[in-house]
């Protein structure tokens, strides 16, 4: 029996974050950022806890990384939009709750960024295929063996924990990381990225 549940916890916490890939992380920074500099828009999908964290990070993104004189960055959580989820829900099927809005919005070098624990929602798998399709930039947050998503995406960072709530943990950690990092970036007080994982 455990002595200490909660320290047990945090424990954990501390050893999959010190598992995280910084060379993956880096790659998504590099891909925003690089969205950011060529005027491309942003989109994030995700279920239940994901579609909170997704609208979390789309809020993050647009109010939080501000430069002076330049343009913002263009974020959006596609599951904000309750009545056309429940709309494509209802007349077409759960599964196109992305796909669908993305063939109405999605260009060429846009990037989309899905989230899922399990990394095989049909409703996120669907979403890459047309991500792919609109030839946008794929970005996959995921955990435990990251499912068919993790293969499927650009860049993809695995959080490396059997459990969900600590996957979930994890995408929240890397929201703030992220947009802490690319803000940097941003403003120049940093490097630019450029394949730092590749160095």
């Amino acid at each position: 029996m455990e002595r200490d549940a909660v320290d047990g916890y945090l424990k954990r916490l501390v050893e999959m974050v010190e598992r995280m890939s910084r060379g993956e992380i880096w790659d998504v920074i590099e891909a925003l950022y690089q969205a950011w500099q060529n005027g491309k828009r942003v989109y994030i999908c995700g279920n239940g806890g994901s579609a909170a964290t997704a609208a979390h990070m789309a809020s993050d993104l647009n109010k939080c990384i501000l430069v002076e004189g330049k343009p913002r960055m263009k974020a959006f959580a596609l599951s904000d939009n309750v009545p056309l989820m429940t709309a494509l829900s209802n007349d077409i099927g759960y599964e196109n709750i992305f796909a669908e809005p993305l063939k109405n919005f999605l260009e060429p070098g846009d990037v989309v960024i899905f989230i899922s624990a399990s990394g095989n929602s049909p409703n996120i798998l669907k979403g890459v295929e047309m991500a792919r399709e609109r030839q946008a930039v794929t970005i996959g947050l995921t955990g435990d063996s990251g499912g068919k998503l993790r293969g499927m995406v650009d860049q993809c960072v695995f959080i490396p924990d059997e459990y969900i709530g600590r996957q979930e943990d994890g995408h929240m950690i890397l929201d703030h990381l992220i947009s802490s990092v690319l803000g940097k970036v941003m403003l120049g007080e940093i490097e630019a990225p450029v394949r730092r994982a590749q160095r």
